[in-house]
């Protein structure tokens, strides 16, 4: 590729490889793209790695970027290995232990074993603070300063490295943490501060308190890799705005980001989950099911109206077979969805009862799985595709990684298939079957959760293992066409490029529908309005933004809230009004009736400012496709046969506008390969996409 002049650059960690894009600002369909195993000792040395790389794949000069984005699971990883930073709490006198009360419930009733995620404070310093806020706010009982004096000199000797300061009703007063916070900087100031009542001012204290020891638990952690990662950059010439993805899908500054990293959870997926939207959006595809299947994981969500489902919960490490109420909840901006362990790397093993098992626990990158050649032992999915077929060794990872298909055979055979008395094919089989049903179940789970359905859906695949995985996703869930976009192996790092630059703040302020203090409202929306504008403009230079208002509703006397669109502009009295109807109009859609009557309460508010979403112009299916024919073959694994079979083997590079390709095939890309079923018949769009149509359905 000829020299690119101005580039951006996206990358995205994962937890078995980096991906890495370069864009040309002039021309973004030329992407050059590039994977590298993830370096788990220093991440940054894979980030640069890769940059490296696709820097000299495009001939580019490093002072010729214009900005780099960046989206990674190293706040995840810490929270999960629980290799964070040495953390206290400091928190209202009776309260500390709140954290570990949690909500004083059994997320499954019937195991008398069951593992409580445990708090990342230990009990010993969890530390009281004399002081105590009433539910608005008011002063019950003063800040007794020297309660904090005491406590700073047990911070000092117990050599804590952060600490979150998180007091009783304090989101409706921050004084007495920010007061805490000015005593505790001015005796340690190297200590990393996190308060509550900023980096979660919402009711429910378990929640507002473990969000905030979860911030503090990986802030020096983030802190020193941001800067890291930054100097990095600038030495390597690289001097231009780095943003962050969040996990909400919007960018951010790395100052935002170091001071709130707990915001970058699920920052990967979350890049993702845009290119999906960003792909329903072209094709008109209104509703639409993302799946992203990784070395480690895979994601599932939801996309109606080319929108992803938005949420402000999410639980990080889940201990209990990924069930709901066993991890650490974190109040965030999230796009929702589903994560399961089930990737490349996921181990397979065989149980007491005879029974295929696959993950949750991964290979990662290191040793990762057998066929990497770098020590692996155990059988993993993608030691299974190796051997069904769909995976070409010396095209793996762009060529940079060549593939021992002899030891994928040994550990396949070795771990599942010698215990069961099954071929090497059909033990590979099963442990893909068993991985595809997990994500399938999964799925459906999910749907069912938010009132949805999974059927009758588009299935858009990406990452470097959805599109081998994609078809027979698609065949479980009784899905027609499956879609697997440009740089789908790279597919949550194109979309950080795709990402508006945008921040979300929430507010909680009480307040009854018969008694709607319209001025209330409007005071608390110019407040979120200013804290967003100030980091927004800080991260772009943009003259239109958009704002998206929510108010979080129930009936009064329910304990959870659903979100409901807030009005534009200045709220009137008439707003309690349409409060109403857009609450009656969800809640109905959500669980099918309505409850007349009833009061209605706001408990929260959020405000998200973003850039405005460029305009996407449709891209219909060609109408009229001409059939190709493969000049190389390879044996596929074919379960309906149970046989292996010659499938065509094609380069989607060499792929036009337009080109049909039957089942059974495989076509192949640097980062991904793409299984074509015999059931299926995969056509090239004009901007170069896959679409899998199910044969009775194709045109």
């Amino acid at each position: 590729m000829a020299a690119t002049g101005k580039y951006r650059l996206a990358v995205d960690i994962g937890g078995t490889f980096t991906d890495v894009v370069l864009e040309p600002v002039a021309e973004p369909a030329r992407r050059v793209t590039t994977k590298v195993l993830t370096t788990y000792d220093d991440p940054a040395n894979g980030v640069m790695q890769g940059l490296d790389h696709v820097l000299q794949l495009a001939a580019a000069e490093p002072a010729d970027a214009t900005l780099v984005l960046h989206g990674t699971t190293l706040a995840t990883n810490a929270l999960i290995e629980r290799s964070g930073a040495k953390t206290a709490l400091l928190t209202t006198e009776g309260h500390r232990d709140a954290v570990e009360m949690a909500f004083e419930n059994r997320f499954e009733q019937y195991d008398i074993n069951i593992d409580r995620p445990k708090p990342l404070v230990p009990r010993a310093l969890r530390l009281p603070i004399c002081e105590r806020l009433g539910a608005s706010g008011q002063v019950l009982v003063p800040l007794d300063e020297s309660s904090v004096a005491e406590t700073i000199k047990r911070l000092a000797d117990e050599n804590v490295e952060s600490v979150a300061i998180g007091f009783l009703h304090a989101y409706a007063n921050g004084d007495h943490e920010q007061r805490v916070a000015e005593l505790v900087r001015a005796v340690l100031p190297d200590l990393a501060i996190t308060l509550a009542s900023e980096v979660c001012p919402e009711i429910r204290e378990y929640e507002r308190l473990s969000t905030a020891c979860a911030n503090a638990y990986v802030k020096p952690l983030m802190g020193r890799y941001l800067n890291s990662l930054r100097q990095k950059l600038v030495a390597r010439g690289i001097n231009c705005p780095v943003l962050m993805m969040t996990s909400g899908g919007g960018l951010t500054t790395l100052t935002t980001a170091a001071e709130f990293p707990i915001r970058l959870v699920e920052s990967g997926p979350a890049g993702g989950a845009i290119l999906a939207a960003r792909v329903a959006a072209e094709g008109g595809h209104d509703q639409v099911l993302s799946f992203d299947m990784g070395g480690t994981t895979a994601k599932i969500c939801l996309i109606d109206d080319a929108t992803p489902l938005l949420s402000r919960a999410f639980e990080v490490d889940r201990v209990y077979r990924f069930k709901k109420g066993s991890g650490l909840p974190v109040r965030i901006p999230v796009i929702e969805m589903v994560e399961i362990g089930a990737g490349g790397g996921s181990i397979a093993r065989v149980d007491k009862l005879d029974r295929i098992t696959v993950g949750p626990d991964s290979a990662g990158s290191e040793p990762g799985p057998a066929c990497y050649g770098r020590g692996g032992v155990y059988a993993t999915v993608t030691d299974a595709d190796v051997v069904l077929g769909r995976i070409d060794p010396d095209s793996f990872a762009g060529g940079q990684l060549n593939l021992n298909v002899d030891a994928a055979r040994q550990v396949v055979a070795g771990n599942v298939g010698t215990r069961l008395g099954l071929s090497e094919h059909l033990a590979g089989f099963g442990i893909s079957e068993v991985v595809d049903e997990n994500m399938a179940a999964a799925a459906r789970a999910h749907a069912v959760e938010w009132g949805k359905h999974s059927e009758g859906r588009t299935l858009v695949a990406y990452g470097g293992a959805g599109p081998l995985h994609a078809a027979q996703l698609a065949n479980k869930l009784k899905l027609d066409r499956v879609i697997v976009p440009s740089g789908a192996g790279v597919g949550s790092a194109i979309g950080f490029l795709l990402a508006p630059v945008s921040y979300e703040v929430v507010r909680s302020r009480y307040m009854r529908l018969t008694e709607f203090d319209h001025v209330a409202a409007n005071a608390v929306m110019s407040d979120m309005h200013a804290e967003a504008l100030a980091v927004v403009q800080n991260a772009a230079d943009v003259d239109v933004l958009v704002d998206t208002r929510r108010a979080f509703m129930r009936y009064v006397g329910q304990g959870y809230e659903i979100a409901v669109e807030v009005p534009s502009g200045e709220l009137g009295p008439a707003a309690a009004d349409s409060l109403r109807s857009a609450f009656d109009a969800e809640y109905q859609r959500l669980y099918g009736r309505t409850i007349p009557g009833l009061d209605l309460e706001v408990l929260s508010w959020t405000l998200t400012l973003s850039a405005p979403a460029p305009e996407v112009v449709t891209d219909p299916e060609p109408s009229i496709a001409r059939s190709v024919s493969a000049d190389r073959h390879v044996e596929l694994f074919d379960p309906g046969l149970s046989a292996v079979v010659q499938a065509g083997s094609y380069l989607r590079e060499e792929l036009a506008a337009g080109d049909s390709v039957e089942g059974p095939a495989v076509i192949v890309e640097d980062q991904t390969t793409t299984v074509v079923p015999p059931e299926f018949v995969a056509v090239v769009t004009d901007r170069g996409y896959l679409v899998l149509n199910r044969r009775e359905t194709s045109s």
